[in-house]
C-alpha cells in the first residue's frame, strides 16, 4: 500500500494533532479510509460500528473484513434506534434525532476506551444544508476531517485505490430508513423486507441501486445503463422479490 502518497499532507496533520481517537466506523468508503490514513499516520485508533435495523448485512461484513486487512481494533455497539420515537416516527429531520440516537452511546462508548475525540466520514462533497445529521454532529463535537481538510468524495476514492483498500469504488450507501418515505412510520419489518428485496436484486447484478417503499410497493430505483436490462429480466426480478414484495415498479428516473 503506498501510504505516502495515499494521505495528504492537509490530513497528516490532522492525525499528528489528534493521535489517539476514535472512529465511527460504517464500512463504507469515506470511513473505511479513514481508518486507512489514522492506521498509516500511527494513530491509536479504535473503530466503533454502530450495529441497528438501519444498517444491512454486508455493511457489517464489509466492516470487518477492512478492520482485519488493517490490523485495527473495531467494536460493534447495539443499538435499538427504533426505540427512539422521534427516530420511528420518521419525520423530516429524522435523520438528525438518528445521528443522536447513534452517536450518544458511541461517544460513551469512545469514552470508556480512553478516547476523548470522536470522527466521522463526512466529506467536503457533503452538503451541509441536505443534511440535519450534520448539525448533530456538531452539537455533539464529533469531527469530520475529511470535510475540515477538503477532501471530496472523488479525492476519497482515488486515495483509497492508491492505498489498496477494496473499497475504493464501493457504491454510496445510505442507510434503510432512507427507503421508507417521509411520515411513514419505520418498522422492523418493513426494513427487513427492504433489505431482502435489495439482497435479492443484487443477486441478480445489478448495482448501486435503492428499493423504496411506495405504499406496499416495491419502487426500483436504477442507473440508466441498467434500466433496459431490468425491463428484459422483469420476470426474474418479480420472482426474487417475491418473498417481500407482492407489486414491483420501475421508477424511470434514473438514480
Amino acid at each position: 500500500m503506498g501510504e505516502h502518497n495515499a494521505v495528504p499532507t492537509s490530513l497528516r496533520a490532522f492525525f499528528e494533532a489528534h493521535p489517539r481517537l476514535a472512529l465511527a466506523f460504517s464500512g463504507g468508503v469515506d470511513s473505511a479510509y479513514l481508518l486507512y490514513a489514522a492506521k498509516a499516520c500511527g494513530c491509536d485508533v479504535r473503530a466503533f460500528y454502530a450495529q441497528s435495523a438501519f444498517q444491512p448485512a454486508f455493511e457489517r461484513e464489509d466492516a470487518r473484513c477492512l478492520a482485519d486487512q488493517l490490523h485495527a481494533a473495531l467494536t460493534f455497539v447495539p443499538l435499538d434506534v427504533l426505540s427512539v420515537e422521534a427516530v420511528r416516527a420518521n419525520p423530516a429531520d429524522r435523520c438528525y434525532h438518528c445521528k443522536r440516537a447513534i452517536f450518544t452511546p458511541l461517544l460513551r462508548a469512545a469514552a470508556e476506551a480512553g478516547c476523548e475525540v470522536v470522527i466521522d466520514g463526512t466529506n467536503a462533497s457533503d452538503d451541509a444544508g441536505d443534511r440535519p445529521g450534520m448539525r448533530a454532529l456538531e452539537e455533539l463535537s464529533v469531527l469530520s476531517p475529511l470535510r475540515l481538510c477538503g477532501i471530496a468524495k472523488a479525492d476519497v476514492r482515488r486515495f483509497s485505490r492508491e492505498a489498496g483498500l477494496f473499497t475504493w469504488d464501493k457504491p454510496a450507501y445510505a442507510c434503510l430508513a432512507t427507503r421508507v418515505p417521509t411520515g411513514t412510520p419505520i418498522t422492523t419489518e418493513l426494513l427487513q423486507r427492504v433489505e431482502g428485496a435489495e439482497a435479492a436484486l443484487f443477486a441478480l447484478g445489478f448495482t448501486d441501486f435503492r428499493v423504496r417503499l411506495f405504499h406496499d410497493a416495491a419502487r426500483l430505483q436504477l442507473p440508466a445503463g441498467q434500466m433496459e436490462r431490468a425491463v428484459e429480466r422483469r420476470d426474474a426480478i418479480r420472482g426474487a422479490l417475491a418473498p417481500w414484495f407482492d407489486v414491483v415498479m420501475l421508477d424511470l428516473k434514473e438514480r
